[in-house]
């Protein structure tokens, strides 16, 4: 009888301890089947142009030139109209993150910031210059720079980076529905992401 017992006993344990081995090899596939799901995701996530935007400029310029001294002031001006296109974007291949089996979290470590592009189509009028002080390419370059700065100031004015950023959460919540899905844990700047309000509120 008890060799009987001890059989069954013997069995038991060799049925758990296969089962437990099985279990725990199973759940290690899955594991990296979850983190090769979610670094796929990662991969394929390009740059990602988020806001576009059109602005307007009127721009005088005028510039002078003393002549012999004091006696003489030659004078160069025109109007110019600007027309430009801007577009915000985030080169999302750049984010660094690390994808931590063992906590079941995808760390974003940084997130690379906004680019600003300005594409200006300038339109010249009214153009007038004395015979001694001629319109140069250092004139034509002053302009751009002026007007760039210009219109680096309205976008600041303007709700082209909020909306760029809005969209950018919006891109990044995608990873917070893959890893809730999958039981991970999103995690930013060493800060938990436990619902998208959180998300939300983080300081990109």
């Amino acid at each position: 009888m008890r060799k009987i017992l001890f059989g069954v006993i013997i069995t038991l344990i060799v049925l758990f301890t296969f089962k437990y081995c099985g279990d725990r090899k199973e759940d290690k596939i899955i594991l990296q089947e979850n983190s090769a799901l979610i670094q796929e995701q990662l991969k394929n996530v390009s740059k990602l142009v988020v806001t576009e935007g059109h602005f307007s400029e009127v721009f005088s310029y005028k510039n002078s030139k003393a002549i012999f001294g004091d006696l003489l002031e030659a004078e160069k001006k025109a109007l110019v109209v600007v027309n430009a296109d801007v577009t915000v974007a985030y080169d999302l291949s750049k984010i660094e993150y690390n994808v931590n089996e063992e906590t079941k979290t995808l760390e974003i470590l940084s997130i690379p910031e906004e680019e600003i592009k300005i594409n200006p189509d300038f339109e010249y009028y009214d153009i007038q210059a004395d015979f001694l002080n001629q319109f140069e390419a250092k004139d034509y370059n002053e302009i751009k720079e002026t007007v760039n700065a210009s219109l680096m100031k309205k976008i600041e004015a303007s709700d082209l980076k909020s909306n760029a950023q809005n969209r950018l959460i919006s891109e990044l919540s995608k990873f917070f529905i893959l890893t809730n899905s999958l039981g991970w844990t999103l995690e930013y700047n060493q800060t938990p992401v436990e619902s998208l309000e959180v998300l939300r509120s983080l300081k990109l």
